[in-house]
């Protein structure tokens, strides 16, 4: 009964809404019929006057920033190294994980994915002639990683600033050889980045770069700055990551360095980095930036995770409500550094909920909260005119529609003025 008699009643409103709704769909959907591929980023490239060479990214941008409904946003930006390998994971994981699909483990991210050219030359911070594994000599170009995040720090950043629609707060992943770069750019530029991950990092490549670090990280204070390390089973079988500690064979010399350096991290309090760390024993070296990456993300975000579930109660003070909501988005604001708003989409979506379950004074309630934080968005005012028109004040909703128009134009807007000022419109 409930469901038929909300239907008599949005009946013309309903088709109204939905008209101007299925244009706009179907518009998107010629579109899609014309290009059939699926696009998840695209190739761009930034010449290098360090590097003396021209730099491949790939680079994917989440799907809402191109919704015509609400204002343009920013995003926060995730930099990983060896880019055509994991910008594939990377950016399938953020889009699940994020609000891009409904969840709130971390924010929507854009990815910047840094291709190779040389890559033992760019991730490596000091020139090494001598494997330490077995003493052979080291035929590829190394220690150039200083200059390389140079690069990073000096063209990549402020051209991806420049052309991308990103805020101040930044990631910086890495595997192998990559995970050294990262422990590198937190010990040599802990203010370039707000979040490292380093995954099963090559840290015996260098002896006196390993102590210079720990020593780095045991002295300073990286206050407001995250470090996530996963460990691969790189072992021999029949090894654990407890007797490990006690061989001095070349074979655990990878696994060996990495657990000496997290536990000594452990041990210290001093220094307030946020540190996490994982082993994986299912993993090797190979097939764990997948898995580590999942958990760093869950380490690096635990403030922005919310049960929006709670503001979908109906029978909750409005004001109550949208304290959660601000208190919530207070705390996102705080950890990004700059302000951050609850999203125009989620608080549009519960102000529809509230309107079909006839609760309209907080349905308004969080209509009024988007035009305060929107005022120069169309679809809040239009929404709220729905919101008038599901109590059937037409004058009203046609008040706000126009004011929608007015902000800018749009289609869906236009088509209810439309539809209730023609003579047939009077039953309203």
């Amino acid at each position: 009964m409930l469901i038929k008699s909300l239907f008599q009643f949005f009946g013309v409103f309903l088709f109204i809404a939905g008209l101007a709704n299925c244009q706009k769909q179907d518009k998107s959907s010629v579109a899609n019929e014309k290009n059939t591929q699926i696009v998840i980023g695209h190739k761009d490239s930034v010449y290098s006057e360090t590097l003396k060479e021209s730099r491949n990214i790939w680079v994917h941008v989440p799907r809402s920033s191109n919704n015509e409904l609400f204002e343009s946003q920013k995003y926060p930006v995730l930099y990983i190294l060896d880019g055509s390998a994991h910008f594939h994971s990377a950016t399938g994981m953020i889009n699940q994980l994020s609000p891009a699909s409904n969840n709130s483990v971390m924010p929507e991210t854009i990815v910047v994915a840094i291709s190779n050219t040389n890559r033992s030359r760019d991730l490596t911070p000091t020139e090494s002639f001598i494997d330490p594994h077995n003493g052979d000599s080291i035929l590829y170009e190394s220690g150039g990683g200083n200059d390389f995040l140079s690069f990073i720090e000096k063209e990549l950043i402020p051209y991806v600033e420049k052309k991308y629609p990103v805020t101040s707060y930044k990631t910086f992943v890495g595997h192998s050889f990559g995970g050294l770069s990262v422990i590198n750019a937190l010990i040599s530029r802990p203010h370039l980045f707000n979040n490292y991950v380093a995954i099963d990092p090559s840290l015996w490549w260098d002896k006196k770069f390993y102590d210079m670090a720990d020593s780095t990280l045991r002295e300073n204070n990286y206050e407001g700055k995250s470090l996530f390390i996963g460990v691969a089973n790189t072992m021999p079988e029949g090894m654990s990551i407890e007797n490990v500690k006690n061989d001095t064979t070349a074979s655990t010399l990878h696994i060996r360095t990495i657990l000496n350096f997290v536990n000594t991290l452990d041990a210290n309090e001093k220094n307030k980095l946020d540190f996490g760390w994982k082993y994986y024993e299912d993993d090797s070296h190979g097939s764990v930036p997948f898995i580590t990456a999942y958990d760093a993300f869950r380490f690096l975000f635990p403030w922005y995770n919310f049960n929006q579930s709670q503001l979908y109660d109906t029978s909750a003070d409005p004001k109550t409500l949208i304290a959660l909501m601000n208190d919530h988005y207070g705390t996102v604001s705080k950890k990004f550094g700059y302000e951050v708003l609850p999203p125009a989409n989620l608080v549009n979506n519960i102000g529809y909920y509230m309107m079909s379950a006839n609760n309209f004074k907080t349905a308004h309630a969080f209509f009024d909260l988007n035009i305060q934080n929107y005022p120069n968005m169309t679809n809040v005012y239009d929404s709220k005119g729905d919101c008038h028109l599901a109590e059937t004040d037409t004058l009203l909703a046609i008040e706000l529609f126009s004011k929608a128009l007015q902000i800018g134009p749009n289609n869906y807007s236009q088509k209810k003025i439309d539809q209730l000022t023609k003579p047939s419109s009077q039953e309203f």
